[in-house]
């Protein structure tokens, strides 16, 4: 595989893959299985997961016990990660240009995902969550991640994980750092966005745990690679300290939450029946945004996208239909994807605008059928 991406001699195979070979990708997937890390494809060129079959696209379900899933397709994102080699050899041997992901709860990974985006500093209560930081802290220079994370550390008395020479550390292509931990215990830590108020372990630094991925080093986008750095190749277990920052910053397990129940296929047509009717549209919208409101109560990655996505799609077609006000139906998208997952505005907006772009093209009329 290639260079930078040697694996140690604790690989089940005895040694590294020589580039020459094998595909770099497939090599890569290939070798993050055999460490124990399934993997799944991203869409080549960029760093989200590679798109799902026409069918899951239209049709809103589960991942669990979704069809596609047995029949060997890489359909809902991390859902489909696997370290069985012969679809590892399937799905990169027929397509070299996918990208590899890999699911971090099933590999016991947490993973610091520190960004490096030069911009002004959010309030003070909101750069180190649940630390106060007084008026007479000189804040002046504080850009990015690697400073917040350097000034937790400092605060008590360790090395900023940005530095641990010790453990795997992969650079970005935006020039954040991704430093790849190890969960013991059995400890499937939750998940969290950065830029989350609610749930953040530093401003500009994210989590990614049980029900998200993360990139592979060696992988390549069209921004650039994900290089590892220094020599260490594997994980280190999770440091002690930092175990003690994710459960003050709620990154502990949750208890067993319910997945969303889906809206049945007769309760949908209703849905749809009722659209035309004003006095209907609050019911309408409700049944439609069900499902982005019940992802506030799942793990951070656990589909929140797709599922946003869909009910904007729907809407789209609603409104495309004359039986929902574009105004109403976008104001209602936003502000309940925002309290599933506040602090992601930016990301939010783009997601309604492309489904809602979708949706509009085809009018969803009374009947549930399409012209």
């Amino acid at each position: 595989m290639p260079a930078e991406l040697h694996f140690s001699r604790s690989d089940s195979s005895g040694s590294a893959i020589p580039a020459s070979s094998v595909a770099p990708a497939l090599a890569t997937a290939q070798a993050c299985a055999r460490r124990g890390w399934p993997v799944h494809p991203l869409a080549p060129g960029r760093k989200t997961p590679a798109a799902n079959c026409s069918d899951c696209r239209a049709n809103a379900h589960a991942a669990t016990g979704c069809p596609c899933l047995r029949a060997g397709l890489w359909c809902h994102s991390f859902h489909a990660a696997t370290l069985n080699q012969d679809r590892i050899q399937q799905w990169w041997g027929q397509h070299p240009e996918f990208g590899i992901g890999v699911s971090c709860g099933p590999a016991s990974l947490v993973v610091i995902d520190i960004d490096a985006h030069g911009t002004q500093p959010p309030a003070r209560d909101r750069i180190l969550p649940g630390i106060p930081i007084g008026d007479q802290v000189d804040l002046s220079g504080l850009a990015n991640g690697f400073h917040t994370l350097g000034v937790l550390a400092a605060l008590r008395g360790q090395q900023s994980p940005a530095d641990d020479t010790l453990t795997l550390r992969v650079r970005t292509p935006s020039g954040g750092l991704h430093v790849w931990y190890r969960a013991t215990g059995n400890r499937q830590w939750k998940s969290s966005a950065g830029s989350s108020p609610g749930r953040a372990l530093a401003w500009q630094v994210d989590i990614r745990a049980h029900g998200s991925y993360i990139i592979a080093p060696g992988t390549t986008t069209i921004h650039g690679s994900y290089v590892p750095l220094g020599e260490a190749r594997e994980p280190a277990a999770l440091p002690l300290w930092l175990a003690q920052e994710l459960d003050r910053t709620g990154h502990s397990p949750a208890p067993a939450i319910p997945a969303p129940r889906l809206v049945p296929p007769r309760a949908q047509q209703a849905v749809l029946a009722a659209g035309g009717r004003r006095g209907q549209t609050e019911h309408t919208l409700a049944a439609v945004l069900a499902p982005v409101e019940a992802c506030g109560q799942l793990a951070h990655g656990a589909g929140f996208s797709d599922t946003l996505n869909r009910a904007a799609y729907t809407l789209g077609g609603l409104i495309a239909a004359g039986r929902l006000s574009q105004q109403e139906a976008e104001q209602a998208l936003k502000d309940t994807a925002a309290a599933a997952r506040p602090g992601q505005e930016l990301r939010i907006e783009q997601i309604i605008r492309s489904g809602l772009a979708a949706g509009l093209k085809k009018p969803l009329h009374a009947t549930g059928r399409r012209p």
